[in-house]
């Protein structure tokens, strides 16, 4: 059984400018110890999908349906009292901002010693000894001294470090990562990266990292699920979605990144447009309107999210509505540098009415 079983999670937030369509129909599972990484731009979901687990977007305004079984325990269902006690001790959460998730008046080794303490039961002097003892596992500098610092006193890697601490503290069975390297310089992700993956190894926990960077998804996840306007529209292997990716969303993203082995004068193609309003989204393929492969069906069919008889990994899910021998041959010619307009003509492919820029 899957540690964590989301299927058809629906999400929406009742506002003054209309119902927000936050998450529709998000379906993926997690087995115990294994990484996956969802990413998408602004906007896209990811973010509500993952509160949601956690029970962070209740409120009198928010409809939620669907489910999510964790540990064969279904939370949309569980009190208030329940998921208290399993935020924390069972699933933990890293968010993007250190500094206005730790406590400014509290010491962070106080702050550390009552998270321990919620769901432990141990003394406080227990509590302190495991908090110094997480303290040293993230790599703090001076452990010792440094638990009696506050978080103004500690730099921007340093307080990320001691927030996966505090994550990390009560041993948890799922890990939550909502872009916990944003805020940071290059140098210092790359050491958080590296922290989140050998503490993974170490204490066998389940890791869902939320991001919008494809660099970070390939350094700590296994497996990737690629967000747009609510829905997943890409799921398989990070293998399978970097070397052969089916969406046109994907291959947007990863046509807009830099690569090593690209000519120097190779320009970076970005994704046209804006992503679409979660108020009124358009009608079939979201996606449509920023689409270079739009063709007849997009704009009043809705994809269905199957696997691709064509892709290399045998759980490759795709919602797109182009064949699979289209998808292999645009993306092949892509990938040797050709233009999504040029790209078009290869499969014949007529140009679509219009793609916003």
């Amino acid at each position: 059984m899957a540690l964590l079983e989301v299927r058809d999670l629906t999400v929406s937030f009742d506002t003054e400018d209309g119902i927000v369509h936050a998450v529709d129909g998000v379906s993926y599972s997690l087995d115990a110890g294994d990484a996956l990484g969802i990413v998408g731009e602004s906007g896209s979901g990811k973010s509500v999908s993952s509160l949601t687990v956690m029970g962070l977007t209740r409120a009198g305004n928010a409809t939620i349906t669907g489910s999510v079984l964790f540990d064969g325990k279904e939370l949309l269902h569980a009190t208030d009292q329940e998921l208290q006690k399993i935020r924390g001790g069972e699933i933990a959460m890293i968010f993007q901002d250190p500094l206005s998730s730790l406590h400014p008046f509290y010491k962070i080794g106080d702050q550390l010693v009552e998270a321990r303490q919620l769901h432990s039961g141990d003394s406080t002097r227990q509590a302190r000894a495991r908090a110094l003892e997480m303290l040293n596992l993230v790599g703090i500098p001076e452990a010792a001294q440094r638990i009696d610092s506050y978080p103004h006193e500690f730099s921007g890697g340093m307080r990320q470090r001691a927030m996966i601490a505090m994550a990390l503290i009560n041993d948890p069975k799922l890990l939550i990562a909502d872009e916990p390297t944003t805020a940071l310089d290059v140098t210092v992700q790359a050491q958080i990266l590296e922290l989140i993956d050998s503490l993974q190894q170490e204490l066998n926990t389940a890791i869902v990292m939320i991001t919008h960077d494809l660099g970070v998804v390939a350094e700590v996840a296994e497996r990737v699920a690629v967000m747009y306007a609510g829905k997943i529209v890409e799921h398989g292997s990070v293998e399978a979605v970097f070397a052969q990716p089916r969406h046109p969303y994907t291959w947007g993203l990863l046509k807009s990144i830099p690569r090593l082995d690209s000519p120097r004068d190779q320009e970076l193609v970005p994704v046209p447009g804006r992503p679409p309003s979660m108020i009124n989204r358009p009608s079939g393929c979201s996606f449509h309107p920023r689409c270079p492969f739009e063709h007849a069906p997009c704009p009043v069919e809705v994809p269905a999210l199957l696997n691709d008889p064509l892709a290399t990994d045998d759980q490759h899910l795709v919602a797109c509505h182009l064949t699979p021998e289209t998808k292999s041959e645009i993306w092949t010619a892509l990938d040797s540098g050709a233009t999504p307009a040029e790209a078009r003509a290869t499969v014949g492919l007529s140009a679509p009415e219009a793609v916003e820029q």
